[in-house]
């Protein structure tokens, strides 16, 4: 199955100049060695090519985001253009967004929703580039599943506003450039209504960035403090007050961002893509095992399920519009899709996915070295937590879009200093 955009004439027209542009910037070869399926001549083209810089080669055409408008570095597109975009990139073995993806996933949408137009100038056409990394300082660590809740002060002085507080769980935090900031700006007013939305230069004296070490030994999320850190008011997104409506926008782009829409690694038309299948059965000595070979079964039927339901949920990212509730069916399936094939995988390996001998890795980028599903295992237990838990989206999507009645909200109404918080 080819779960793809449909080329009409136009489409095809579209792709095939998507593809010249590929030949024209990827390395000699690296085109050729996919098509032959040539390991060692792609590890060839693929030696010393920097991703990082990848981000500024196709962040200055308008192909990372087709359907941001044109004068701010996009394509004014539709939304087939972009599923197009990240096939290519998809079959083509390159990232959509890199390390930068809460900028062009999540800050981008919102400030093009929401910001003034020197903002827009400012820092969109170096969020596609990938010059400016961005972060997000949402989450405290008493403020999760209930955000609104979250304390970190902003205090009017003059022309800036002086913030103190804590911040936790900020991806890549100590290599950001700028975060984007949800603090408390009126404790006086009921808690969705006292916050306001701003962007913080993360190099602001006053500003404390801690590595989190995690479960597999790496450090990707931070805590971030806040003492008396002086933002411009320039930096202030919309209205103050209005920030809840801002962060709303930044988190129905983030469940999209996370939901695995051709930015999964594993995700490529016609299922899971060749080096995703080298990687899942990297120490499998018995596949032809029937119930090794049912639960790979399984896996493919539920990636060809996650691509079409992540089409349908995502239907108004794609349409340009903003997200709404329908991000977290995406993200909710995705997330515990990854869990259930790290699952698969460490238990078809058996005793060597707990014990191994180190090994090289191979060209298409699935590692040899199988401390790498252990890794992957690790790792995706975070999946149903970052970016709204599983039990929280689930809520969400029973009341917004089944209509199921809400839970009974005891601090409605009531200002924000007198609610109790954990």
């Amino acid at each position: 199955m080819r779960w793809k955009v449909e080329d009409t004439p136009e489409r095809a027209a579209f792709r095939a100049e998507f593809r010249t542009w590929l030949a024209e910037v990827l390395p000699a070869g690296w085109i050729e060695a996919l098509e032959s399926q040539d390991d060692a001549a792609f590890a060839t083209a693929r030696s010393g090519f920097d991703f990082l810089a990848w981000m500024g080669t196709i962040g200055r055409t308008g192909y990372a985001a087709p359907l941001w408008p044109r004068q701010y570095g996009g394509l004014s597109g539709e939304a087939w253009m972009q599923q197009i975009v990240r096939e290519e990139l998809s079959a083509h073995r390159l990232p959509t967004f890199g390390v930068n993806l809460l900028g062009v996933g999540l800050a981008g949408p919102t400030i093009i929703a929401h910001a003034s137009e020197e903002q827009k100038a400012r820092y969109l056409p170096k969020i596609l580039s990938g010059e400016e990394i961005w972060c997000q300082l949402f989450s405290e660590p008493g403020s999760g599943s209930d955000l609104a809740s979250l304390g970190t002060r902003a205090v009017r002085d003059g022309d800036e506003w002086v913030v103190n507080g804590q911040k936790v769980w900020t991806s890549i935090a100590s290599f950001a450039t700028f975060g984007m900031l949800l603090a408390r700006s009126d404790p006086d007013v009921p808690k969705h209504e006292g916050l306001s939305y701003f962007i913080v230069d993360m190099h602001s004296p006053g500003v404390d960035i801690r590595p989190l070490r995690q479960i597999t030994g790496s450090a990707d999320f931070n805590e971030v403090f806040f003492s008396d850190v002086r933002v411009p008011d320039a930096n202030r997104i919309g209205e103050a007050g209005e920030g809840w409506r801002y962060a709303r926008t930044t988190l129905m782009n983030e469940r999209v961002a996370l939901s695995g829409l051709s930015i999964d690694a594993a995700s490529l038309t016609g299922g899971l893509r060749r080096d995703a299948w080298e990687a899942l059965l990297s120490g499998v000595s018995d596949r032809d095992n029937p119930i090794i070979r049912q639960e790979l079964a399984r896996i493919y039927i539920a990636q060809e399920v996650k691509e079409i339901t992540a089409f349908r949920a995502s239907a108004a990212r794609l349409a340009g519009q903003i997200p709404g509730a329908e991000g977290g069916i995406s993200k909710v399936f995705n997330a515990e899709f990854n869990q259930y094939r790290a699952n698969v995988a460490m238990n078809a390996a058996g005793m060597a996915s707990i014990a191994w001998e180190p090994e090289p890795a191979r060209a298409f980028g699935a590692s040899g070295d199988r401390s790498a599903k252990a890794t992957a295992f690790l790792r995706t237990r975070a999946n149903t937590i970052e970016g709204g838990t599983s039990e929280v989206l689930r809520n969400q999507i029973g009341e917004r879009i089944l209509g199921l009645p809400r839970e009974v909200e005891v601090d409605k109404g009531a200002p924000w200093m007198g609610t109790r918080r954990s």
